[in-house]
């Protein structure tokens, strides 16, 4: 006895028991569910299934069955039958490289999703689903930190990943939007340590000007660290000279720059979120210590890595001991943390603005450039420039209902 393969498409109202309904009726004819599939906006059903059927009577009944279930339940309902060779042709997809494509934005507009799903189109690249990652937003109510999210799964083969991204960087720069492009592998969905630069990523300054600004040097000290973070001039050398300027601050003033850093907005929803579920987290920081020991106690971080201040008589004396947390010690301190962790390298994210950052962004799993430098964002793995610190979570693929169970 020959086989016919259809699918079914549900369109209209969702309301509880359509699916089983349906089901039964195909379980009443011995029908084997090939593919099945839902998508529900604004309280509309789209629901498909793929179901194979003995050829003759069975088929033709359970067909009018169906139309007659899908009557009663107040939804369209549509055939269309799949030739052997098509369903072939569909199995043999599955095999194609898969990928993840994340847009990030404080709204999202039909023009962003158009460019991002244009270049898909262009690389004969499938869309298997997208998923929204936000909650829904009011028209009315005006949003207090406003973020939206969606996450596309594609599938098929890219011959050149570097003109792919370049496209999407492009999109990104014109229409003001975050696009970022991951390997959908076993790594992506258990990342397990989570590293972040300090200075203007976990907080929004750069502590090493205020001591300045404190210390009557301003100025000088913001010249040399604006160039570093360019990439202008080595970290080492600039971190030196910046020190010097700083030779005679009295201890005192420490604690009070302590306790007013601003936290950058979602990094206390971030790092709660990947607390609860099991992340292992670090501060790795050309800064200094004093501070990533603060903000260690204030969020809850597992590691600290940063520059520690030289004092004596109550007086920075313009040094430093230890070793200098430069960009290489950084990346080397991330290692050093994934071997402790037993976590593979590409289990790990790094997050940064800097030039000095690029050496963990570049060796972890997935490298971010938050709000960062133009040179930082060109040569990172992924970009967050639209919305706070908690967009790190969407590109984790968690949804807001996976986050707003904790807070």
């Amino acid at each position: 006895m020959t086989n016919e393969i259809f699918l079914l498409n549900i369109s209209g109202p969702d309301k509880p028991g359509l699916t089983s309904s349906l089901t039964n009726v195909l379980s009443q004819y011995g029908a084997k569910i090939l593919d099945i599939g839902q998508a529900n906006i604004h309280d509309t059903l789209s629901l498909g299934f793929m179901f194979e059927i003995e050829t003759g009577n069975n088929s033709a009944a359970v067909l009018k069955d169906l139309l007659f279930k899908a009557y009663e339940l107040g939804v369209k309902a549509k055939f269309t039958p799949i030739s052997l060779e098509d369903y072939e042709k569909w199995v043999g997809l599955q095999g194609k490289d898969r990928y993840i494509i994340t847009i990030l934005g404080e709204k999202l507009t039909a023009e962003q999703i158009s460019e991002v799903t244009k270049v898909i189109s262009e690389k004969n690249l499938n869309i298997d689903a997208i998923k929204r990652l936000t909650g829904r937003t009011s028209l009315i109510k005006e949003e207090e930190y406003p973020r939206a999210s969606i996450q596309l799964s594609i599938r098929g083969k890219i011959e050149n990943k570097a003109e792919f991204t370049e496209k999407f960087m492009q999109i990104s720069h014109d229409l003001d939007v975050d696009i970022a492009f991951q390997e959908d592998n076993i790594y992506r969905r258990n990342r397990r340590l989570v590293c972040f630069d300090m200075d203007s990523t976990l907080i929004q300054t750069e502590v090493i000007d205020e001591l300045a600004e404190l210390a009557g040097v301003g100025a000088e000290v913001k010249a040399i660290t604006e160039s570093a973070m360019q990439g202008e001039i080595d970290f080492n050398e600039s971190f030196k000279q910046r020190m010097q300027l700083l030779k005679g601050l009295s201890e005192d003033v420490l604690h009070n720059v302590a306790i007013n850093l601003p936290i950058t907005k979602g990094a206390r929803r971030l790092i709660d979120t990947l607390k609860k579920y099991g992340f292992k987290t670090a501060i790795l920081s050309g800064g200094f210590t004093y501070f990533g020991h603060y903000l260690q106690k204030e969020l809850g971080i597992d590691y600290v890595y940063a520059n520690q201040l030289e004092i004596k008589d109550g007086l920075l004396t313009g040094g430093y001991l230890g070793e200098i947390v430069d960009g290489n010690k950084k990346a080397e301190y991330l290692q050093d943390i994934a071997n402790k962790e037993g976590i593979d390298i590409s289990q790990t994210i790094a997050v940064g603005d800097g030039a000095n950052d690029l050496p963990m962004l570049n060796l972890a799993g997935l490298g971010i450039a938050f709000h960062a430098k133009p040179k930082v964002k060109n040569n990172a793995q992924s970009a967050i420039s639209s919305i706070g610190l908690d967009g790190v979570l969407y590109l984790l693929g968690y949804h807001d209902r996976h986050i707003d169970l904790i807070e």
